[in-house]
């Protein structure tokens, strides 16, 4: 038996690589490092950290601050595996690497934070970002790579710019509103629902 702490970043990590609620370690694991990995429990997602060797049928515990997850090999897998999986992770960029909690708290209303926390989306996923313009009402848009498209698709849409960004977005909805697009945008951008979470009540 061979115990493995993980710290809290690659847990993050491998927590946005959730694709449906419940999703077992195992099969995350199974994903990011295309081995079979047989899982005896799943009651969390882990990170992966460098170590010298895991043997063939070796039982593995990975600990958390959590439930303990054990996972047995199906065969060998090598350091250099495990050590691809921490490199992913550590340039696997999230939100929440771009949030700045003190400067959220220093807006004075709900279209500030808003914006911040779109920004950050942006910065993390810059390429990706596009994708949030395909997010629509039943009568109006909601992103755009212009302020034209925007006040086009309907009246006092007071569309604004995302910071640092070739996007804009309208700005006129309620904080109801507003915490529904950002779950629309998380989504689309890959987060799991636990963060998706976290990210809606940034505002």
């Amino acid at each position: 038996m061979k115990n493995i702490e993980i710290d809290e970043e690659l847990y993050q990590y491998i927590a946005t690589n959730t694709q449906y609620i419940g999703e077992s370690a195992s099969a995350i694991l199974r994903r990011l490092l295309n081995f079979g990995l047989e899982a005896k429990d799943s009651a969390t997602v882990v990170e992966a950290v460098t170590v010298n060797e895991i043997s063939d049928k070796v039982e593995v515990s990975l600990k958390v601050d959590q439930p303990v997850v054990s996972i047995k090999t199906a065969g060998i897998i090598k350091p250099e595996a495990v050590k691809l999986v921490k490199a992913v992770a550590e340039s696997h960029e999230t939100v929440f690497n771009f949030i700045n909690k003190e400067e959220l708290a220093m807006q004075r209303g709900a279209v500030g934070r808003f914006l911040l926390i779109l920004a950050a989306l942006y910065r993390a996923h810059p390429e990706q970002f596009g994708v949030v313009t395909e997010i629509s009402g039943r009568d109006r848009l909601y992103f755009a790579n212009s302020e034209n498209k925007l006040a086009e698709s309907g009246s006092s849409t007071k569309p604004r710019q995302i910071p640092e960004s070739p996007f804009w977005v309208i700005t006129n909805s309620n904080t109801t509103r507003k915490k529904m697009m950002l779950t629309k945008a998380s989504i689309s951008l890959g987060y799991s629902d636990i963060d998706v979470e976290k990210i809606r009540e940034l505002l």
